[in-house]
């Protein structure tokens, strides 16, 4: 809006208040109506919109609406709309400040130039000032080329101030349209990635490069959109299919999450009860070890409501990654996943689990660990992939945890694998076990042919001797009670109380403190 001469030379505060509303009506109208229809013709809902369905209706106050750019070459000059293409400002989520930035496409296509990063910049030190959530809603094409060097040094201050913020508050990118070169590196940087199937994509170099280097020919979504990245890269934590059901799921999330690492998460009434028997786990597990089953339905029978919240759903399926209450309190839960791979680790499953313990540690979220894992996948391309060095990650992951850390054992659990997922030995508060659990260095059959190898060997016949050792080994080494004689287990459970005794150890251990070493920061394998 054009200010006028009437405004400048009449000392009238309702002239000048009435001008005022003017340019602010015409801040949230946005530019021509007309870039609104192309941003809703894509399937895509505004900024403001997307603010609005993000935050408790009302909530929303915004910071800096009448900011222009004052950058000049290439026509910018003639150019400068209010808010420079990006929405920023806090509201409640629930009754709970949240922060956010919101890139506005119909303004020179979400672009980020130097004011528009200032803006950011400001806004992300406002909620570490304030110790509350950010959520960034992404929309934007980069760096805003006729800015040239100043855009890449916004880009910058975004990163550092990620890298300040994690671990300090909860930070959430919601990805809602293109996201390409080095500004993808703040969503990476953040707790987590939220996208959209078909109007959300991600890339380092986009396709037209892709092919002039290499030759390959694809598109945007097949390189970088949302299915590729909740399923193959790891990048994407959660994938929707629409904007609307997308930004409800971040609200529930955002009401599992503390406001900051000083403040514990928020509880909910405790109306499922306590002692409910789970008397269909009985049932959900074979105590074949060899047969498959769903983990999840063990993790519904045991939480409150069957409610929870999976993170990484498509990607390294083997193991599962799951917020959820239990007494109305968050836990965070790990379980291999018999259904896939027969719950190995493996390097992704390592590095997915990793990041999820880090994460429920930083916002002092207990840990629960459901143990049915044969070990570790075998072969030369997980070798030569560094499953050593991603399962340190994991290892070092739950080493460093001093949030209450639960393990209990369902069936399997052998070799350096038991070790890792959450033992005893390396740190976990209580132990317990299913009589159907077996702990053992390997399974009885690799074992006797290992120990008994010559005696099979020389014997008359071979197979009636290594079905007696197996039986033997199974029986001396492998009976569900051999870890819990040795205090490896602290009990041995009906597995329809399973509810009832995980619910008691969190209650007992949520006041529990540890403190780590005094140190500027750990070297932890990367």
């Amino acid at each position: 809006m054009t200010i006028t001469e009437d405004f400048i030379t009449t000392p009238d505060l309702r002239l000048r208040t009435a001008e005022l509303l003017a340019v602010r009506d015409s801040v949230l109208a946005g530019p021509d109506p007309r870039a609104t229809e192309a941003q809703h013709a894509k399937g895509k809902l505004t900024a403001r919109e997307r603010i609005d369905l993000l935050f408790d209706p009302g909530s929303f106050t915004e910071v800096e609406p009448l900011r222009r750019h004052r950058a000049t070459g290439f026509g910018l000059e003639a150019k400068k709309p209010h808010t420079d293409g990006v929405v920023v400002g806090w509201g409640t989520v629930h009754g709970r400040t949240v922060f956010t930035y919101a890139h506005d496409f119909r303004i020179f296509g979400g672009a980020l130039g130097e004011a528009h990063a200032q803006k950011i910049h400001k806004i992300m030190d406002m909620a570490i000032a304030a110790g509350a959530p950010l959520v960034s809603l992404n929309d934007g094409a980069g760096a805003r080329i006729q800015e040239g060097v100043t855009a890449l040094a916004g880009y910058g201050g975004i990163f550092q101030r990620n890298t300040r913020a994690s671990g300090v508050i909860p930070q959430i990118s919601v990805m809602l349209g293109p996201c390409a070169g080095g500004a993808a590196y703040s969503p990476a940087l953040t707790d987590f990635v939220f996208m959209v199937r078909e109007t959300s994509q991600m890339f380092i170099t986009g396709p037209d490069v892709v092919q002039a280097v290499t030759g390959e020919k694809i598109t945007q979504n097949g390189l970088g959109g949302a299915d590729v990245h909740s399923s193959v890269s790891g990048v994407s934590h959660f994938v929707y299919d629409d904007e609307q059901s997308c930004i409800e799921e971040v609200r529930y999330l955002l009401s599992l999450l503390p406001q900051n690492n000083r403040e514990m998460p928020p509880a909910a009434p405790a109306d499922d009860p306590v002692d409910r028997r789970c008397e269909s786990l009985l049932d959900l597990v074979p105590a074949d070890g060899n047969r498959p089953y769903d983990m999840r339905k063990v993790i519904e029978e045991i939480v409150d409501h069957g409610e929870h919240l999976e993170v990484h759903e498509r990607w390294a399926t083997n193991v599962i990654c799951t917020l959820a209450r239990i007494d109305g309190h968050v836990t965070g839960i790990i379980a291999n996943q018999p259904q896939t791979l027969a719950g190995v680790l493996d390097i992704h499953s390592s590095e997915k689990a990793a990041r999820f313990v880090q994460l429920c540690d930083a916002f002092s979220i207990p840990l629960v660990t459901l143990v049915d894992v044969p070990g570790f996948l075998p072969g030369s391309d997980q070798e030569h992939g560094g499953i050593i060095r991603h399962g340190a990650k994991l290892l070092y992951a739950y080493c460093n945890a001093t949030v209450p850390r639960i393990q209990l054992i369902l069936r399997k659990a052998y070799g350096g694998a038991y070790i890792v997922m959450d033992s005893r030995s390396i740190g976990a508060d209580l132990s317990f076990a299913w009589p159907t659990n077996e702990i053992a260095v390997m399974g009885a059959e690799g074992a006797a042919n290992v120990v008994f190898r010559r005696e099979i060997a020389a014997s008359p016949d071979p197979e009636a001797t290594r079905a007696m050792r197996i039986k033997e080994y199974r029986s001396e080494l492998m009976h569900p009670y051999y870890a819990a004689e040795r205090g490896l287990v602290d009990d041995v459970i009906d597995p329809a109380d399973t509810r009832t005794v995980l619910a008691r150890a969190l209650a007992m251990l949520r006041g529990k403190h540890a403190s780590l070493p005094a140190r500027k920061h750990a070297n932890q394998p990367v």
